[in-house]
């Protein structure tokens, strides 16, 4: 399927962090109309509860702030490998998710309610599927530890004024450093050596415990110190070094002890991943600064001197490569020849669904992905794919259940919401287009933006009373989200 992301990029992320303790209790009054008391927020215990009101908010203004990426291909493969780690963590006390940033920087952040940001850069950088790997273990230990919790409660003796901007700066800090750094400089935050030694404790339990979680999962040990010492290694004599070394400080005593660690551990061959390998050739091609001629240069290379780790991937790099060059039927020879050696794998899958739409064969995709269906139900890939291609051979109407499905597994996921605004539209159907549309906005922060398009879902809407009732309720939830926040300005 072919990408979709939100369009309101108007703000920056310094400007979401100047403005996140505008955001926060908005968030909060959207979800129960108890707006938390932002001067004791962080002071008081913050308790989970509280965790997850921010976390949600916080989300919302990185859709509306940040290049998020609603690849659904490359989202499902996150969070499945995510789980996977988390499966084996312990202390897990609120759900996951995990998210991608189209960035070609080496990051990766978490915050509070489970939330896990990883920028596509990685995957330029990381070699294996357990470096990768290595980055979310560390990240989920910050979440399982709390330690942006732990961190705001040590700041207990402050005022609240200095903890809302703590609060603040630490969360713009986690997705956009060198902005957050600048604003926990007009704090009292980092004003003394024993809050940086703080950080720095931190960091070494997620370097431990991250380190087990990635054992536990089956990922090789070694990973989390050949990575880091990789990019130590390559900005060492940097002026501009990544965001990750930023917010992850690596000197070389935190790298030799990571791989002390590693040596605790048994010594196992760790079978390289395909799906790591295949995702990692989506994001060349289709997410990074790579030209079309670049990339398939790139996989050209790889094949003509076998200098891959698996040939299916450069061959499907290769095929992407050729797509946005518009070769669709050498795309398709290859996708075709790779769907015979493994006709469920879910990245054939969706871009041979793209090749079938590009020459408009809608029904051959559709029998394709209604059978695929069959076997995975709940993969939002299959889902999302069929439901697009349902909306481009104007039959709307099915796409609509199989998009609500979405949106019971993943209410945090825009994509669903957007694709049910196309299908209204197609259908006509003015004031669920508008609704939708609400949703979306809503997901966004832009609470104002979604009241107007459910006053515009209001008019088109005629004799249907439970529909007018539930608009007027949804109007009112997005009103007193909006009140709350006019009242903090």
């Amino acid at each position: 399927m072919r990408n979709l992301t939100l369009s309101r990029l108007t703000k920056t992320l310094a400007a979401a962090g100047l403005s996140i303790m505008l955001t926060l209790p908005a968030a909060k009054s959207f979800a129960s109309n108890d707006l938390p008391d932002l001067g004791t927020a962080a002071v008081n215990t913050f308790s989970l509860e509280k965790e997850m009101i921010y976390g949600d908010a916080y989300m919302r203004v990185i859709r509306s702030s940040a290049p998020l990426l609603n690849d659904p291909v490359l989202s499902q493969y996150l969070t499945e490998l995510g789980n996977k780690l988390v499966a084996n963590a312990t202390g897990v006390k609120t759900p996951f998710y995990f998210f991608l940033l189209r960035n070609d920087e080496i990051n990766a952040f978490a915050f509070f309610g489970g939330h896990v940001g990883v920028h596509t850069g990685l995957f330029l950088n990381a070699d294996t599927e357990s470096e990768l790997a290595s980055v979310l273990a560390h990240e989920i230990t910050h979440v399982t530890q709390r330690h942006l919790a732990r961190s705001l409660e040590a700041q207990q003796k402050s005022g609240p004024a200095t903890i809302a901007g703590l609060l603040g700066a630490i969360l713009l800090t986690i997705a956009a450093p060198q902005a957050g750094m600048a604003a926990l400089a007009t704090t009292q935050a980092l004003a003394t050596q024993s809050k940086i030694n703080y950080t720095r404790q931190h960091e070494k339990e997620a370097d431990r415990i991250g380190m087990q979680i990635l054992v536990e999962a089956g990922f090789d040990p070694e990973a989390a110190a050949d990575f880091f010492g990789k990019i130590a290694s390559r900005y060492r004599f940097t002026t501009k070094p990544p965001q990750m070394l930023l917010t992850h400080p690596l000197p070389e005593s935190r790298i030799s002890e990571a791989r002390t660690r590693a040596t605790q551990y048994p010594h196992k061959y760790v079978p390289d991943s395909l799906n790591y390998h295949l995702a990692r050739a989506r994001v060349q091609v289709r997410f990074s600064s790579y030209s079309e001629e670049a990339a398939l240069n790139l996989f050209e290379k790889q094949l003509s001197r076998h200098s891959y780790t698996f040939e299916s991937a450069a061959l499907y790099g290769k095929a992407l490569a050729l797509f946005r060059l518009k070769r669709f039927e050498e795309s398709e020879a290859i996708i075709d020849k790779l769907l015979a050696r493994d006709d469920n794998n879910l990245f054939y899958l969706d871009t041979k669904t793209d090749l079938l739409a590009e020459r408009k064969d809608f029904q051959s995709a559709i029998k394709l992905l209604e059978a695929k269906r069959k076997l995975k139900p709940t993969s939002q890939v299959i889902n999302a794919n069929l439901a697009n291609v349902y909306i481009e051979a104007d039959e709307g109407a099915k796409a609509i259940p199989l998009l609500e499905d979405m949106v019971f597994l993943d209410r945090q996921n825009p994509l669903p919401y957007q694709l049910m605004t196309q299908a209204y539209r197609k259908a006509g159907n003015k004031a669920l287009e508008h609704f939708s549309t609400a949703e979306t906005l809503a997901l966004a922060a832009d609470y104002k933006g979604a009241v107007d398009q459910l006053n515009f879902a209001y008019r088109y809407t005629k004799d249907d009373a439970l529909q007018l009732a539930r608009i007027e309720a949804r109007i009112r939830q997005f009103k007193d989200a909006e009140r709350a926040l006019d009242e903090l300005k």
